[in-house]
């Protein structure tokens, strides 16, 4: 078995081992796991069946981590996109008033202009387009995005006064509410630290079992009754519940259910394009982010078989349209598996395993909480932002477009807002410097330029 694995991903090519590429891909899984609850709930507001959506969540991600193994050899995993979960519930259905069987219409069309933009390699010449020190620029700003989210989604930054601050611990525990929100914040602090001399004295999985042991001290706290679950809050319970027994929820409700009827209508040619290009940055910024990081860039900043990858993430955003779940894009949190020694497809294979498997043992995967990942996202985002130091601060030309690119993402709160104001400010500083006269940036880069400044103007 181990001959097999070797010659089908090449380990020892890419200085790693069967042992590391199961604990990488396990750590990306339990990093994205949230999404299996998050998406149903999100969709469901659009008035899709959350079984089916869940099933279909589970699927899709399955597909498209395995596609992107037998493509590229690639670490990385793929799930129905945050951000683009939204937009097709909230706005899409919600505010535009289209039916979800429009919404996923929507989403199929996009996934097939991508396919057809994929085997033409324009989204490769995009990805190859960008300045290298935009590329660690942005690998950098997904690093501080990701640092952000966990702690966002631990509650150990809430909103607040000055937008966002620290969780008011003192006026919780006057309130009542630190049994549950107050917890999660302090035992998400706790494994971050843990998480962090573990990486200090470089204990092998280190980030997974940060995972592991501030899921572990969360069940004692709730055994104990000093963790109290308050789903109105947010926060729920830890304990894995099979009260329900184990069955997979009918993907009935929601497969093949595409709408096409309003295919030639302007707003739907709006609503795929908004799709497309959320989509289309979002996973390049994701590919330049986490390949960046694990050195798999070329020495001119290009990614080989990229071309394999984007084909994988086209294919499974068709693919989840058809099964009954929003666009299915390269996840950020891929960066978690990389971090731990994850190099090729078979940390993706296990992943996608792992995703499979949730279908029959949702209970375990649903009852990981945010609070318990948060120490993985915030170490990996840490190691991140690290690329900034590969940018030449000497160069003004340079350092400045990359840390536009990096700040825009976490206060944007969006990749391709980053990739778009880095893109943008690299363009205008190196016009109006007359710094363009001495680089060799190619004329993709202006054009994407006018194309995000129209954007912000029209759109």
């Amino acid at each position: 078995m181990t001959d097999f694995l070797e010659k089908t991903f090449r380990l020892k090519e890419h200085q790693t081992d069967v042992r590391t590429e199961i604990l990488a891909g396990i750590t990306t899984f339990m990093t994205m796991a949230y999404i299996l609850a998050v998406n149903p709930g999100i969709l469901s507001a659009a008035g899709m069946d959350a079984g089916a959506v869940f099933t279909a969540t589970a699927l899709g991600a399955c597909l498209g981590t395995l596609l992107m193994a037998l493509f590229s050899n690639y670490p990385f995993a793929l799930a129905p996109g945050m951000g683009l979960n939204a937009f097709f519930a909230y706005t899409v259905v919600g505010q535009m008033g289209y039916s979800w069987q429009v919404a996923l219409a929507a989403v199929f069309v996009e996934g097939v202009l991508f396919i057809v933009l994929s085997l033409t390699k324009v989204r490769e010449a995009l990805f190859n387009s960008i300045p290298p020190a935009l590329k660690f620029g942005v690998t950098s700003g997904i690093g501080l995005f990701i640092t952000f989210i966990g702690l966002q989604n631990s509650k150990l930054v809430v909103a607040g006064p000055t937008l966002v601050g620290l969780y008011p611990f003192k006026a919780a525990l006057a309130d009542g509410t630190f049994c549950s929100t107050g917890i999660g914040a302090l035992l998400a602090l706790i494994g971050i630290l843990l998480t962090a001399v573990m990486m200090t004295k470089k204990v092998p999985g280190g980030i997974l079992v940060g995972i592991l042991v501030t899921w572990g001290l969360g069940m004692i706290c709730e055994l104990t009754g000093i963790y109290v679950p308050n789903p109105k809050l947010g926060m729920f319970s830890v304990m894995p519940s099979f009260a329900n027994g184990i069955s997979v929820p009918s993907l009935a409700p929601t497969f093949m259910q595409l709408d096409f009827s309003a295919i030639f209508t302007f707003n739907f040619i709006t609503i795929m394009l908004s799709f497309m290009f959320v989509d289309l940055f979002d996973t390049l910024g994701t590919l330049i982010g986490v390949a960046s990081k694990a050195k798999m860039l070329d020495k001119d900043g290009k990614l080989p078989k990229i071309e394999g990858a984007l084909l994988a993430d086209s294919i499974a955003t068709t693919g989840g349209a058809l099964l009954g779940t929003s666009t299915v894009t390269t996840f950020v949190e891929s960066s978690a598996g990389v971090a731990v020694g994850g190099r090729t497809g078979l940390t993706a294979v296990t992943a996608a395993v792992l995703f499979f498997l949730s279908l029959f043992f949702a209970p375990i995967f649903l009852a990981i909480p945010a609070f318990a990942t948060a120490p993985a996202l915030v170490i990996v985002g840490f190691l991140m932002v690290s690329s900034l130091l590969n940018v030449d601060f000497d160069d003004m030309t340079e350092a400045i477009p990359a840390f536009v690119a990096a700040v825009a993402m976490p206060f944007m709160y969006s990749i391709s807002e980053g990739i778009s104001m880095g893109v943008i400010s690299y363009v205008a500083i190196n016009l109006l410097s007359g710094e363009y006269k001495n680089k060799k940036t190619s004329w993709i880069v202006y054009v994407l330029a006018v194309i995000f400044i129209l954007k912000y103007i029209y759109v």
